[in-house]
């Protein structure tokens, strides 16, 4: 059982307190095996927004946890506490994997786990934090940036992006899209993010896509075109690319073999199909083809893949010792120095939809 710390103190944003008790607080039903051990940690009771909260543990908790999590911090003005700071960087020094939810991006760089990395937080808040510390690769359009034990998360309703992608890591994308069902919140949002997920986020009604996306994913089993996509949308392939730019932050084509690798994905987990089924199923044609796309897309072949998250997702009732280690998507996400950076934020209302650059 992994386990999972909160590490808390007055001043904390208390909607990403909550995203993360959600997620990790409780394994949705129907999933095997041993969910997360979660845990609370403070030098106290806290005050976060008008809310108390009672910690379980002390500070000293977070060094023996294997992911901390740092939810966001209200006044950035403010510099953290101490005693949160040398917690943070104690658990990290220890092999604890650290991610901060919106403004808890503040409280790793006061404790120098970003230095010389690329990292984001909320949008209203990247100057700051670029200005106060400069060693950090402040990105301020990605919804989440993953560089394997430090992750950081864009505002609010990015933290749970992030917090299902550590879901997904650990359990496969199968648990992670059954922990956003529970929620009732979409299990990955488009624009560049490499998530085991099968579905995009729905574009607004009024939005040129809106019925075209829908109709794609239902017809991935068949060779679909440029043309045939702008045929059903009423508009010139032209004219449809600059949609699709506008909308996704890539062309047509390579949207759709997205959608196709992530539908492999999912048969890979979820069916006993051989690949050259999953391949026509897929719209793929061959095996051949599907694992070369796949290779090169997700970096492992799909049997590598199925036995990984296989493993994870539908474990053996007699299985015993631990299991491989899922494995890292790349491909339609743009990898800077090992970081993983994902999505785009927008400054005000509206959906999340660019590719990161």
């Amino acid at each position: 059982m992994k386990t999972v710390s909160l590490a808390v103190t007055d001043g904390m944003l208390h909607l990403e307190l909550a995203l993360a008790c959600e997620v990790f607080g409780s394994a949705p039903a129907g999933v095997a095996g041993p969910w997360y051990d979660l845990a609370v940690c403070g030098p106290g009771p806290v005050r976060a927004g008008r809310f108390l909260l009672e910690p379980d543990h002390g500070l000293d908790r977070l060094a023996r946890a294997d992911t901390v999590i740092v939810p966001g911090w209200a006044d950035i003005d403010e510099e953290p506490p101490d005693d949160l700071v040398d917690a943070v960087r104690t658990a990290h020094e220890a092999g604890a994997r650290v991610a901060s939810l919106c403004t808890g991006a503040f409280v790793l760089a006061a404790a120098g786990l970003l230095d010389g990395l690329r990292a984001t937080t909320h949008w209203a808040h990247t100057r700051a934090l670029a200005a106060r510390h400069p060693r950090v690769e402040v990105d301020p359009d990605v919804l989440y940036v993953d560089n394997g034990s430090v992750l950081t998360s864009a505002g609010k309703a990015a933290a749970m992006d992030l917090c299902l992608h550590l879901v997904r890591l650990d359990h496969g994308s199968s648990v992670a899209n059954a922990v956003a069902r529970r929620l009732v919140v979409p299990p990955h949002r488009d624009g560049g993010q490499a998530q085991f997920v099968t579905t995009p986020v729905p574009a607004p009604d009024n939005h040129p896509l809106a019925a075209l996306l829908p109709w794609v994913l239902e017809r991935l089993d068949q060779p679909l075109t440029v043309e045939d996509l702008a045929r059903q949308a009423g508009m010139s392939s032209r004219h449809l690319g600059r949609h699709f730019k506008a909308a996704t932050g890539t062309t047509p084509l390579q949207w759709l073999l997205t959608q196709r690798i992530r539908h492999a994905q999912e048969l890979l987990e979820q069916t006993d199909d051989g690949i050259d089924t999953i391949a026509v199923a897929t719209g793929m044609g061959t095996a051949t083809t599907l694992r070369r796309h796949f290779n090169r897309t997700v970096g492992v072949p799909p049997d590598t893949y199925r036995r990984t998250f296989r493993a994870r997702t539908r474990p053996s009732p007699t299985a015993a010792g631990p299991v491989s280690s899922p494995v890292p998507l790349r491909g339609e996400e743009e990898s800077f120095g090992g970081s993983l950076v994902v999505g785009r934020q927008t400054g005000a209302a509206g959906p999340v939809w660019s590719r990161s650059r």
